[in-house]
């Protein structure tokens, strides 16, 4: 059985201060070719050291009220990817009950 291998491209232009003006991505196993991104957040687990290790990046025209939605939308989905990984069910009520209580605090309109 033959193996299959998938690309996920980040492009990071930056201006003369190294801070980000544009982020393009590519994953053409989802179907995304050179998309244009305002933020990205990437976590990378290294198991010699046990340690997580992340690339944090925003465009500086990135609106502070979409970055509180995309913070928001990252603590739900990491809060669905817990639940797959481990099964836990009840620490990821927790987490989702303090996602609730971030949407709330920041007054963010959620669906």
């Amino acid at each position: 059985m033959g193996t299959h291998s998938s690309t996920i491209k980040l492009n990071v232009e930056l201006d003369e201060n190294r801070i980000p003006e544009s982020l393009r991505w590519t994953a053409q196993d989802g179907g995304v070719t050179d998309e244009e991104a305002k933020a990205i957040f990437l976590s990378v687990w290294d198991a010699k050291t046990k340690e997580s290790l992340r690339i944090d990046l925003w465009t500086k025209d990135m609106p502070v009220d979409e970055m509180k939605l995309f913070f928001h939308q990252t603590l739900v989905t990491m809060s669905d990817t817990f639940l797959r990984a481990t099964q836990d069910e009840k620490m990821t009520a927790t987490m989702r009950d303090f996602c609730d209580y971030f949407a709330e605090k920041l007054e963010l309109k959620t669906k």
